[in-house]
């Protein structure tokens, strides 16, 4: 079930249609900005380069990383039309971080699509795979790749 994958530089297969381009900010990325406490536009994304976009994707992510991130992406930011990155509390004790309740919307996402999604998968998932299943069921995003990350993931 839970692959051997550096969850600080893995992207999924359903994000292939940005991989390379990174058009879009992967999840990988995402949770090192949650972990680090900074919420980095997608304007702000796209005025970087691609080397730095793709440093991002390859960035670590333990303390210390995280610490020379949050420095490195209100330096790159700074002088950028939407301003400074915007500091964050870290995440703490989110529900992707836990192993041991499978959240609601989540179990209620996979029964609506037919996927058997047990205390038992979710365990066994990376942090990285819990991550991508809480910010592709929240309320407002569109659901588009959440079969395929279930396929990915589960399958």
């Amino acid at each position: 079930m839970a692959r051997q994958f550096d969850s600080a530089r893995h992207c999924f297969a359903f994000e292939q249609d940005f991989i390379g381009t990174w058009r879009c900010i992967p999840l990988c990325v995402r949770r090192k900005l949650d972990l680090a406490g900074l919420k980095l536009k997608l304007n702000h994304w796209l005025a970087l380069s691609q080397e730095q976009r793709q440093e991002l994707v390859d960035w670590g992510d333990d303390a210390l990383a995280l610490d020379r991130l949050r420095d490195h992406l209100r330096r790159c930011t700074t002088a950028m039309a939407d301003g400074v990155v915007k500091d964050l509390p870290p995440v703490v004790a989110a529900p992707w971080q836990q192993g041991d309740v499978v959240p609601e919307t989540i179990a209620s996402a996979a029964l609506r699509d037919g996927v058997s999604l047990t205390l038992k998968h979710w365990s066994a998932m990376s942090e990285l795979e819990r991550f991508a299943f809480c910010k592709l069921v929240r309320p407002g995003h569109d659901h588009h790749n959440l079969q395929a990350a279930f396929n990915e993931v589960l399958g």
